[in-house]
């Protein structure tokens, strides 16, 4: 099959894929083609330029698409998601309003325990139906590629639950599915005293498991105040060290305790959160090849102070953006609005805050080599826009889903 996209009013993020992430200065620029074709042939870019240079009789039983007034850019890769899960909690909307924080509703019995609860209820088909629902959802507003944690299932048997769960989504749908072995998310009841304890399983009975079914590419821990800490991250790094999986952090979400510095020194390849930041944490990664993932829903939900992100592009530090799309501090899979609050909240420009969604993000998943930006050989997602006089608009017009259509 053949499709010719033309007169596209800018073909953006037209660049060789990268090897090395955006940073700095250079985060400011996105490469475009103005009054632009593409061509698609078996779900593959295979040529494009400016319609100056287009030979319609080059493609004579090509379908053709008439982008005028529309933009074309390479889908969103959304590196941090909690996507499968067993239900909503909008109850605890409820709570929040009436002032309850995170760590208060977790207190009452909410949060992460919750879902596992629901989790444990659920079948691995029931589970599969509802979340590819929601992972088709996700497409449909942008998103190319996604990653998917697990830690709502708090024991063995429900964490491989979740993760079987991913590897049939990503069996079933078209875009690149990463997943990320995230046990070390909350502690379960029956270890509510012995933290220690629930680290040994994980580390020497779970993980073994995953490593066995070949079941995760990544493995990541929350450390916070009430959590893990250090010498957690330690464990759970340890135990991957010898394996395929690559290490991704949940830090500095509620208070600072060395996470990124350490983080950076395992080599892991993304600190995720970042919402509170201290001269160490910048250093750190300044020398590191670690992606600073930053997640404005989170905040925005919660009311947490949102990620320093202009003092990150000072430092010349590659950031990428994501969702966090999850039941409890997050319920919107939409990058577009991502998008807005990085440049309302962060102070980012719709050109940074593009390239922390599409190239970095990429890099944040391991996938840069082949998503991420638009190339001759390019297999992703492409979002085909509604009709705008600008790129800025899309965040200016913020909380709307801008794709027209997703094309290949």
């Amino acid at each position: 099959m053949q499709q010719v996209i033309i007169h596209i009013k800018e073909l953006l993020q037209v660049r060789p894929s990268p090897s090395e992430p955006i940073s700095g200065k250079a985060l400011k620029t996105i490469p475009k083609i103005e009054d632009a074709y593409l061509v698609l042939k078996d779900n593959t870019v295979v040529d494009f330029g400016t319609m100056l240079d287009f030979h319609s009789n080059t493609w004579p039983n090509a379908e053709r698409i008439d982008a005028s007034g529309r933009f074309v850019l390479p889908a969103f890769c959304d590196s941090h998601t909690h996507a499968v899960f067993a239900a909503y909690r909008e109850h605890e909307f409820r709570d929040r309003i009436q002032g309850l924080s995170y760590q208060e509703i977790a207190n009452k019995g909410g949060g992460i325990l919750n879902s596992a609860l629901k989790i444990n209820d659920m079948s691995e088909e029931e589970l599969l139906e509802s979340s590819l629902e929601r992972v088709g959802a996700m497409q449909q507003s942008g998103t190319g590629a996604l990653e998917i944690k697990s830690g709502y299932g708090l024991d063995l048997k429900n964490e491989l639950k979740i993760l079987r769960v991913i590897q049939q989504i990503k069996s079933k749908v078209e875009i690149p599915i990463k997943s990320t072995f995230l046990a070390a998310h909350a502690i379960p009841s029956e270890y509510k005293n012995n933290k220690d304890a629930y680290v040994d399983a994980i580390v020497k009975e779970w993980i073994p498991e995953v490593i066995r079914e070949n079941l995760a590419d990544f493995a990541d821990i929350f450390v916070e105040s009430g959590y893990f800490d250090i010498k957690d991250l330690e464990k759970i790094h340890d135990a991957i060290s010898h394996s395929a999986m690559k290490l991704k952090v949940h830090a500095n979400q509620f208070n600072v305790l060395g996470a990124v510095p350490k983080a950076c020194a395992l080599k892991a390849i993304s600190v995720d959160h970042l919402e509170l930041m201290e001269k160490p944490d910048f250093e750190a990664l300044s020398d590191s090849n670690t992606i600073a993932t930053l997640l404005p829903a989170c905040s925005f939900y919660l009311k947490l102070p949102y990620a320093p992100a202009r003092q990150l592009c000072d430092w010349d530090i590659p950031i990428a953006l994501a969702s966090d799309f999850n039941p409890g501090s997050s319920p919107t899979y939409n990058l577009f609005f991502i998008w807005s609050l990085a440049c309302i909240q962060m102070n980012l420009t719709p050109e940074e805050a593009l390239n922390a969604l599409t190239i970095n993000a990429a890099f944040a998943m391991g996938i840069q080599d082949t998503h991420g930006s638009i190339f001759k050989g390019y297999k992703g997602k492409l979002i085909l826009t509604t009709m705008a006089p600008s790129l800025a608009y899309f965040p200016y017009g913020f909380g709307i889903n801008h794709v027209y259509q997703m094309l290949n």
